[in-house]
């Protein structure tokens, strides 16, 4: 199928790099002479600076989606003071943004990515918005919510071609190969994902839906055995895990969550609270505003503190 990252399915053609770390020596060619064709945010840091540490990444992932109407060019003071001291950068992080070699806007602290994204919008007249990426990714995440997999997956692909750091992207290609019944290339393509990649909360609520997809796979076969034991032993707890496990893989996220929940109930100790920990990445894997999730916590706090 034809999409908006070309036609037949080809990807967008590659551009330079729009993050990059730059020095003293640098700075002329880097910001001021690279702001007269696209503009510049300059993020100075340091080592040292634990707000620098929140802020990069969301300047990073607002530069990617914009898809080459910005740039970021990053700033290490200790290495390179003069360019601070110069600009008058009384404390990190500061960001400033460069259009046609001069600083027009930009922000101290570490703000929340929707600020960079405001601030990206202004300075490049809203092109982030009608980027290739992000239309592309708005593409694939409705044919994702539509049912077509195979049509989601194959753009989620090109715009990992393009961007291979992208984690909507790569979490929408997970998805799509999970509902494709092709969970082993997701594990694959898991173990295979960069240290930042794998960190990012959205992959790990993945990551957990795979593994309890693979529990319940092994105990799929024997959910009448297992509800035989249960109701002959209410406190078989094991039981009652693997039960949840096996309604999970089926589809019965509800199912699973009510038998943790009652195994809690009856014993919230037992092996050092093993199904409050199995709960907790169910509540992982269906994400925090999933109906069942809500539900489900707000009976956990009764039963915890009755």
């Amino acid at each position: 199928m034809n999409s908006i990252l070309g036609m037949e399915g080809a990807p967008v053609a590659g551009g330079p790099n729009p993050i990059k770390d730059a020095t003293t020596a640098t700075f002329v060619a880097d910001v001021i002479d690279a702001s007269q064709d696209v503009p510049v945010l300059v993020d100075f840091w340091a080592p040292w600076c634990g707000p620098c540490k929140q802020l990069t990444p969301a300047l990073e992932a607002v530069v990617r989606r914009a898809a080459g109407a910005v740039r970021l060019v990053k700033i290490n003071i200790d290495e390179s003071p003069e360019i601070a001291q110069q600009l008058r950068i009384q404390s990190i992080p500061t960001v400033y943004a460069f259009k046609n070699g001069q600083p027009v806007d930009g922000f101290q602290g570490a703000v929340p990515e929707s600020q960079i994204q405001e601030l990206v919008d202004r300075i490049s007249g809203g092109a982030s918005k009608e980027s290739p990426i992000a239309q592309a990714l708005d593409q694939a995440e409705q044919l994702l919510d539509a049912g077509d997999h195979h049509g989601a997956g194959g753009i989620f692909q090109q715009i990992l071609q393009h961007d291979p750091e992208n984690v909507p992207a790569f979490a929408g290609l997970l998805k799509s190969l999970i509902a494709t019944d092709r969970a082993d290339e997701a594990r694959a393509a898991l173990a295979q994902a960069s240290e930042k990649m794998a960190a990012d909360k959205a992959i790990q609520a993945i990551a957990t839906q795979l593994e309890l997809a693979e529990q319940g796979a092994a105990a799929a076969g024997a959910v009448t055995e297992l509800q035989a034991k249960i109701d002959a032993n209410p406190k078989d707890h094991q039981s009652r895990i693997d039960l949840a496990a096996a309604l999970y893989a089926a589809g019965d996220s509800e199912g699973a969550v009510a038998q943790l929940l009652e195994s809690i109930r009856l014993d919230r100790k037992w092996q050092d609270e093993a199904a409050r920990k199995a709960l907790l990445k169910y509540f992982e894997a269906l994400g925090p505003t999933d109906p069942v999730t809500v539900d489900a916590r707000r009976r956990l706090s009764s039963i915890l503190f009755a």
